[in-house]
């Protein structure tokens, strides 16, 4: 796997997260831990995407 392909993976991931964080925001029925950790994994990928863009 390339870089680039790593990353367009990384990147796809992340979006992902996001839009599950948004969908258990507008539910009632989501723990406010499940919606932590969400952010938690979205912040890893995001700070891995931005240590392997070299920025």
């Amino acid at each position: 796997m390339t870089l680039s392909s790593h990353l367009d993976e990384l990147k796809k991931k992340h979006e992902s997260l996001s839009a599950m964080v948004e969908d258990a925001q507008r539910s009632p029925g989501y723990d406010d831990l499940q919606i932590t950790e969400l952010k938690k994994q979205k912040l890893r990928l995001k700070e891995e995407i931005h240590r392997l863009s070299g920025h």
